[in-house]
């Protein structure tokens, strides 16, 4: 008989060492999967590159563990992983034929896995966050409907016509592409994204595909073109401010299980009623994300707001029609 129980971790805070993150299986501490695959740290070697958590305190990908139990790891770990690179042998294409909610179990293993950790160290933090995650009733009551849906990669479950993200595979042009992998993540907007070679993923979890839907014409005229670094950048801060103000939760509910099911089916429901789906859009905010996001590039907020009635675009021409380019040449 198949075991359709969820686990929920969140019922008692149990984010320790001894805890299998997807079953809670009590463990020892030597039991530990990498938050990012040996495959993906041996093909982009990663192994010594570091990352900076909330805390303060630097880990390197390779030290970047979660708890799992040997079940877990061997049965849903490391199958999800095998899928993944064998898709991305292939670039976008392969990763556009996997099935999207591979990717979003995917994708949520390593969001969770980070978040997994800062939870575990702010019991004990290096340096007290801002903005503790363990102390905001908000952010866990969203992390929990997170965990819910991604306990499909344990428990077998059908999303019935929905997928709890927003996804986007877009191909990178190579001729000023010298950054064969990079990877952000914004824990609180529960935003993501990944370049892998010509291939970059950027996704928005638990929004239901509605950021997806809302910059509908924006991927429809991005997704069959290859992009320059610098538009992606800018594709990048689009979505990434669209989860900045999404203002909603999605709630997922458990259909009544029978004796003969296999697995569970999930819907869901979205308060678009009494709350707006997005908050309003503010210009200089934006304008902010942006010029993160074109740091590279030394792109400064004044020159993306010279005009602020039609913020700076790589992507978008004046008549908001794709904008081709191969070279980026800053102007003085």
């Amino acid at each position: 008989m198949i075991d359709l129980t969820l686990y929920d971790p969140f019922e008692k805070m149990q984010f320790t060492d001894t805890n299998c993150f997807l079953c809670g299986t009590i463990i020892t501490t030597e039991h530990r999967a990498p938050v990012f695959a040996e495959w993906l740290q041996d093909k982009y070697n990663l192994q010594n590159k570091e990352l900076l958590l909330l805390d303060k305190s630097v880990s390197t990908f390779s030290q970047l563990s979660i708890p799992c139990c040997d079940r877990c790891h061997t049965h849903y770990l490391l199958p999800l992983e095998a899928d993944v690179q064998q898709a991305a042998e292939n670039g976008v294409e392969g990763l556009r034929a996997l099935p999207p909610k591979r990717l979003f179990q995917w994708i949520g293993k390593m969001y969770y896995g980070s978040l997994i950790n800062e939870l575990i160290k702010e019991a004990n933090p290096l340096v007290m966050p801002e903005y503790a995650v363990s102390e905001d009733p908000k952010m866990l009551g969203k992390f929990r409907s997170f965990y819910q849906v991604l306990q499909s990669l344990r428990v077998p479950m059908e999303f019935h016509d929905f997928l709890p993200c927003s996804l986007f595979i877009l191909e990178v042009a190579p001729t000023e592409d010298n950054l064969p992998f990079e990877y952000q993540d914004e824990l609180t907007t529960m935003s993501f994204s990944v370049k892998l070679g010509s291939a970059a993923i950027v996704c928005t979890l638990l929004d239901n595909g509605i950021i997806r839907r809302a910059l509908g014409k924006l991927h429809q005229i991005t997704e069959n073109k290859p992009l320059h670094p610098i538009q992606l950048a800018e594709f990048k801060a689009r979505v990434f401010y669209a989860a900045y103000i999404f203002s909603v939760v999605p709630e997922y509910f458990i259909r009544p299980v029978k004796p003969e099911d296999d697995h569970l089916v999930l819907d869901t429901l979205i308060d678009d009623v009494t709350n707006e789906i997005f908050n309003p859009w503010d210009m200089t905010a934006y304008a902010h994300m942006l010029e993160e996001m074109l740091k590279p590039w030394s792109i400064r907020e004044t020159e993306i707001l010279q005009n602020p009635a039609q913020p700076l675009s790589f992507i978008l021409d004046a008549d908001n029609n794709f904008k081709p380019m191969e070279h980026f040449a800053k102007q003085v």
